[in-house]
């Protein structure tokens, strides 16, 4: 897995030094990006392992899960199921990978093609790795498994997958692509008049997406919403930190704890 990582980030550095970029609003940096990039990665893969490696409930667990368990908020979900909404969710999600894609039809994004690309790769890196941790660490069952209707088998009840629900990948994913997608074309042209329909089919996409999600009993209200959320900041703030004129700014840096030097990265705001 490192080979293909390192082999990965290569390949995305040589893209970001390969065109110009003298008419992009960002600046990147091997030096800086490259480490963002392979450690957003190794977190996500190592985050998708311990999600797997997740308790299960045993059957009788399965069957003796109540409602009333849930938390108020989310309760109206519980024992929510729908196949077709789960299809249709997986189908935006996959289209979704795509939408940046459509930025190419700029003239000025696509003579930078090679660093969007690695801008593109570093922002779903990073939420990947925010998604896969996070649940890996929060082991909560899925709305689908309080169903008692009998319509959701037992087996898709024990499996560890069912302890996936926080918080919604799906979601976050789309957010992040939507919002990252508006977030590009914005800085690119910021006089254009489609600047408000563009946010505002990012802001619905991921929304659709959660809805679908919820009816599919994958996740609950809360679930959603945290990966809506999630999505949506990473898709904005890792452009905006790497705008040429930006005072945000992040970096490698090493953080010394208990006598012993950390790798980690720093974020920085310049007034």
């Amino acid at each position: 897995m490192k080979r293909h990582i390192c082999t990965l980030v290569l390949a995305i550095a040589t893209l970001t030094q390969s065109f110009g970029q003298s008419s992009s609003p960002y600046k990147m940096s091997f030096k800086k990006d490259a480490p963002i990039t392979a450690v957003g990665m190794g977190l996500s893969g190592l985050g998708l392992y311990l999600m797997q490696q997740k308790d299960p409930f045993t059957e009788q667990e399965a069957m003796d899960l109540n409602k009333s368990s849930v938390n108020s908020f989310d309760r109206f979900a519980a024992g929510n199921h729908s196949t077709s909404a789960k299809k249709v969710s997986d189908i935006m999600m996959y289209s979704s990978i795509a939408a940046p894609a459509l930025l190419l039809f700029d003239q000025d994004i696509s003579q930078n093609a090679g660093q969007m690309f690695a801008l593109y790769v570093e922002t779903m890196s990073v939420t990947g790795a925010l998604f896969t941790m996070s649940s890996a660490a929060f082991p909560r069952a899925r709305p689908l498994v309080y169903d008692k209707s009998g319509a959701v088998p037992l087996s898709e009840k024990i499996r560890a997958n069912a302890q996936n629900s926080f918080f919604a990948g799906h979601t976050a994913a789309v957010s992040t692509m939507s919002f990252f997608t508006a977030k590009v074309f914005h800085d690119y042209n910021p006089d254009s008049p489609a600047r408000p329909f563009v946010w505002a089919g990012a802001a619905l996409v991921p929304a659709a997406v959660g809805y679908l999600r919820l009816e599919a009993g994958k996740h609950f209200l809360s679930d959603n919403l945290i990966g809506y959320g999630v999505g949506a900041a990473v898709g904005i703030l890792v452009p905006q930190l790497h705008k040429t004129n930006s005072n945000l700014s992040i970096a490698p840096t090493a953080i010394p704890m208990q006598g012993e030097s950390v790798e980690g990265v720093a974020l920085q705001y310049k007034f």
